[in-house]
């Protein structure tokens, strides 16, 4: 069957048309998800629970700063205080299969953009898909970037912390996986979807929900959602919020770069088609 034309579709075309953007989709999801199931005690062993290691690369490395400025720290430790364990028939079963497919969705993430950008782009004009051949390439590595800082940054300060804190002795941290899970879950896909940020200022401003300026007057508001969002995916320690927050500032900033950057654009080419 020939495509129609984006000008000839009709709403049932549309959706018939994204119906099998999003079959695709799945299935790239599926694909993935069926290989990462298959090697699924090296997923574990190797990635899922490696933070609870004080081998772990960001333990080290906060070990030995505070080492150098003499501060005693949990970092330093000769293990987690935590013990994971199951309470549920089928509790490591369903935890094997949730993370096969956050993990094949995260591999496909680069597939997924694509699919959806095919769907979209028709309906731009030729200057506009021009000018965003970029977007599959650094909406995909914002997202990666994003998903290593909540595995290497906010999950393991998230575990160090709330296994480490204690209302008594007489209690242990016996963790369930479920429990475990959601907060590596959470930690990483959070992250991943923030460093979008860019990406949707730019598309805000590309069809005039923001501006340069809307950005810069409500800084000092986005200032406070950034410190709640950091107290949200990490635990109630200031100094891991400000960790997290830093990075998310500096895409706040960032954005409004390229949103002045798109609406100088656009103004050129208004004056040049008066």
């Amino acid at each position: 069957m020939v495509k129609k034309d984006i000008n000839e579709m009709s709403f049932l075309d549309h959706l018939e048309d994204l119906r099998w953007h999003l079959i695709r989709i799945c299935l790239a999801v599926v694909i993935v998800a069926t290989l990462a199931f298959i090697f699924s005690r090296f997923v574990f062993e190797s990635i899922i629970f490696a933070p609870l290691e004080m081998s772990f690369p960001t333990y080290n490395f906060l070990c030995r700063g505070a080492t150098f400025l003499g501060v005693d720290t949990s970092f330093c430790n000769e293990e987690v205080p935590m013990i994971i364990q199951n309470r549920t028939m089928a509790g490591q079963f369903s935890a094997d299969i949730w993370t096969a497919i956050l993990g094949g969705f995260v591999i496909s993430f680069p597939y997924v953009i694509y699919q959806l950008w095919k769907f979209v782009s028709p309906g731009l004009h030729d200057n506009e898909r021009k000018h965003s051949r970029g977007f599959i390439i650094i909406s995909s590595l914002l997202f990666f970037i994003g998903v290593l800082f909540g595995y290497y940054i906010v999950t393991p300060l998230s575990i160090n912390f709330l296994a480490n804190y204690s209302v008594s002795t007489i209690v242990d941290n016996q963790i369930d996986i479920s429990s475990y899970m959601a907060l590596v879950r959470s930690s990483a896909l959070a992250s991943g979807l923030i460093f979008e940020l860019p990406i949707i200022i730019y598309f805000f401003t590309r069809i005039g929900l923001v501006t340069p300026e809307i950005l810069r007057k409500y800084r000092k508001y986005a200032l406070v959602i950034v410190l709640v969002l950091s107290a949200i995916i990490t635990p109630p320690d200031i100094v891991s919020q400000i960790i997290v927050a830093i990075p998310i500032l500096i895409l706040y900033q960032v954005s409004i770069y390229i949103s002045k950057i798109v609406v100088r654009n656009q103004k050129r080419k208004e004056a040049q088609n008066v």
